[in-house]
């Protein structure tokens, strides 16, 4: 496996940071990944040695304000700012690896951020997987709540108003501490101008998802105490893809992907992924 550290400016001017990962072995398809709220790209190397064992190549971003990528941890004046960039590293790595296929992968808030891209650009991917995506909070804020962020993003939009408990990313210990002991993790609370964006965010999607239409794999944990199985439930009904699949995990946690049990679903996943590449 070889890696390597790439930095670019997006054509709105963020200083953006990404790893990619390679096979040693012929490339068979170009992973984009996108990560959650306040975590970075580099907790994904466990599924790049699994991903590039299979022949994948993995590009995972530090979004803006996330990770080694410019910006304030925990702000962000507006989510479109994520599609955006979003959009300029999907350019580079697609001219990077010119006719390999593109597989996007999106956990979390990354999730959100991968559906709401997938609605204007799925014609860039041959299969998109969601991980715990950020369709729905768990609690899920009242209207009244809502309309409390609202104004609060208005008037002290840097206020902290919800904090992320790493007890509820996985049932593994270790998991757990190396979250919380992470530099590179923002530990501190969503601030409120950031958490109205991310509920218009989820509005807009719930309004959207109706046109997504490649093969699509939703995966959640049904413990999940951050994001709600819920809203997966609905994006999987919605989506009008020919070629869709709801897959729950029972007890397990928001982070599938690093829960004791990850190995099952990395095998589910890349199964899935098998079928759905060109031959």
């Amino acid at each position: 496996m070889k890696h390597r550290e790439e930095r670019f400016v997006s054509v709105g001017g963020r200083d953006l940071y990404y790893q990619v990962w390679e096979p040693d072995a012929p490339m068979r398809a170009l992973i984009l990944l996108a990560h959650g709220l306040g975590e970075h790209g580099g907790r994904y190397a466990e599924l790049a040695q699994v991903v590039t064992a299979k022949g994948y190549v993995l590009a995972a971003i530090d979004h803006y304000g996330h990770g080694r990528s410019g910006g304030e941890m925990g702000d962000i004046e507006r989510f479109v700012f994520f599609l955006d960039d979003f959009g300029d590293f999907s350019r580079r790595l697609r001219e990077a690896y010119v006719g390999v296929p593109v597989v996007v992968i999106g956990h979390s808030m990354g999730g959100l951020i991968a559906a709401r891209y997938l609605v204007q650009h799925q014609n860039e991917f041959v299969a998109a997987v969601l991980s715990g995506p950020a369709v729905e909070l768990e609690p899920e804020p009242g209207v009244l709540q809502r309309a409390l962020i609202g104004l609060l993003a208005t008037i002290a939009p840097r206020l902290g108003l919800r904090t992320i408990d790493p007890v509820h990313v996985s049932r593994d210990p270790e998991v757990v501490r190396r979250y919380a002991e992470d530099p590179l993790v923002y530990h501190g609370p969503v601030r409120a101008r950031q958490l109205r964006e991310f509920l218009k965010a989820m509005a807009v999607l719930r309004e959207e998802m109706h046109t997504i239409r490649l093969p699509l794999l939703v995966l959640h944990g049904e413990a999940d105490a951050l994001t709600a199985p819920a809203g997966s439930r609905l994006l999987h009904e919605r989506a009008q893809s020919d070629d869709k699949r709801l897959q729950l995990y029972p007890a397990l946690y928001h982070e599938i992907f690093n829960e004791p049990e990850r190995e099952q679903v990395f095998e589910d996943m890349l199964s899935w992924c098998e079928i759905r590449l060109p031959r």
